[in-house]
């Protein structure tokens, strides 16, 4: 049976499609200003997806196995503007709309389980690194093709994936090899060159 064109496909969030995904993740962010506030992503499968997004959704427990990245406002501001604008651009390629960035949204956002991925990998490597390190981090996120973000999150979730599990194992490399390794324009490979040697930079839509 062919899958249905992508113009009647439902989206909600940042590519979340709640009629196919069997995996997604939630960005749940506080109203308010404050720097210090906490922006938490949680991680779901299977029938923890019903209505994900679309209801209130409790908050979990510091040690809550979904709990992925819990970051504060003055890094989560730095960051995710560009981590947005690169979403927004892969979505469009898929055939699948944009979603505008908004600090306050009404709701925890659902995210397509590719750029959530890929996400996690961004915040964890910049939550315990000084805010002025970020736009280093971003250019060093950005050189990486999608198919590397998933291998580190894949490492890194194995057995450092837990949002209290910071400066451990993969998550103190991360830390280090995105957010603490200089950027240093024109050495290697392009970011185009790196998305041709390990394919096209599109997301993965078997969900």
């Amino acid at each position: 049976m062919c899958a249905a064109p992508a113009k009647t496909r439902k989206v909600i969030g940042l590519g979340f499609l709640p009629e196919e995904a069997r995996h997604g993740f939630l960005i749940d962010i506080p109203k308010g200003s404050g720097g210090s506030d906490n922006i938490i992503i949680t991680e779901y499968r299977g029938s923890d997806l019903d209505g994900l997004g679309a209801r209130e959704v409790d908050a979990p427990t510091p040690k809550d196995p979904s709990l992925r990245v819990i970051i504060n406002r003055t890094r989560w501001l730095a960051l995710a503007p560009d981590f947005w604008e690169e979403a927004n651009r892969r979505l469009r390629a898929n055939g699948l709309p944009a979603a505008k960035f908004q600090k306050n949204p009404a709701k925890p956002v659902p995210v397509h389980p590719s750029l959530g991925k890929e996400l996690c990998v961004l915040c964890w490597a910049v939550e315990d690194a000084p805010p002025d390190d970020i736009p280093n981090a971003l250019r060093n996120w950005e050189a990486l093709a999608p198919e590397e973000r998933w291998w580190l999150y894949t490492m890194t979730v194995a057995t450092t994936g837990q949002a209290m599990q910071k400066g451990l194992g993969w998550r103190k490399a991360l830390r280090a090899a995105i957010a603490d390794n200089p950027f240093v324009k024109g050495e290697g490979l392009s970011p185009k060159a790196r998305r041709e040697l390990l394919g096209h930079s599109q997301l993965t839509l078997a969900l």
